[in-house]
């Protein structure tokens, strides 16, 4: 799985060469979700809730500004990784994207992308209650099914993007494409995060180190270095997204990714198109 994911990240990287400011739409995605969580700390000083008081967890206004953030921050997450998609299909579909290109396609499917952002937002929700009072089982099933909803709906924003699709009809779109792509898919919703655990260990070796010997200029590296670990991610993620998607939809292999990776990678027993 490994050296499988490490080629999908290559290909991936290969096109991220071409439009290196996809890379600040993560960062723009931690800043704005950073603004809004300081606007609900606002909100909650403001009506007096204490989040680090436990008593008042069962608070009303707690639990109002609970779900408000859960949400908000869900619509923030999902608007940046339609921007990031939008941005791979451009350069998929032979154009040039900006980050305002991007931003600017993902803001026209606001009204896609919103309802999908509020629909898995709950389904988190509920994952987490159920994980919360089920004890240690309640927590294996709650991992199950959060893993097998991600693979699932692996492919819900580009297709409501480019397909027009309310939330509902995106997973079962989502749903449908996996059934021609699920080796990939899973490749990709697995592999990617193993990937990122192995090459944040450096890091985390830093932050370990800093704090034992309280040396704060290691742990401030270690933070920045997982950063732009997870910045680059996300962007690889996102265009292998829309790799798949596109590959799942047309048959043809995006271009960005060569012949045997794409034979390889996608399992597809012909000859592929690349795409010019």
């Amino acid at each position: 799985m490994l050296s499988k994911t490490w080629t999908l990240a290559k290909s991936s990287w290969s096109v991220i060469k071409l439009d290196r400011e996809l890379l600040v739409l993560p960062i723009l995605n931690a800043v704005s979700s950073l603004v809004f969580f300081g606007f609900i700390w606002v909100l909650a000083n403001s009506a007096g809730v204490d989040f680090t008081n436990q008593n008042s967890d069962g608070s009303g206004p707690a639990i109002l500004l609970a779900v408000l953030a859960v949400f908000g921050l869900s619509i923030i997450n999902v608007y940046f990784q339609g921007a990031l998609v939008c941005g791979a299909h451009q350069r998929f579909t032979g154009g040039d994207p900006t980050i305002s290109s991007a931003l600017k396609g993902a803001a026209s499917k606001l009204h896609r992308l919103i309802p999908w952002a509020i629909l898995t937002a709950t389904v988190g929700i509920i994952l987490r209650a159920f994980q919360n009072r089920e004890g240690m089982m309640g927590r294996i099933v709650a991992s199950l099914l959060d893993t097998a909803w991600k693979v699932l709906t692996f492919l819900v924003v580009p297709a409501v993007m480019f397909e027009d699709l309310g939330p509902i009809e995106g997973v079962k779109r989502s749903s449908s494409l996996f059934k021609k792509t699920w080796g990939e898919n899973l490749t990709a919703s697995v592999g990617f995060g193993l990937l990122g655990l192995i090459a944040a260990i450096p890091a985390i070796a830093l932050i370990a180190v800093g704090v034992s010997n309280g040396f704060w200029l290691l742990i401030v590296l270690g933070v920045l270095l997982i950063v732009a670990l997870v910045v680059v991610l996300t962007a690889l993620t996102a265009v292998f997204q829309t790799a798949l998607y596109l590959y799942a939809v047309n048959g043809e292999a995006p271009k960005g990714f060569e012949i045997a990776e794409i034979t390889t990678s996608f399992g597809h027993k012909g000859n592929p198109t690349i795409i010019r």
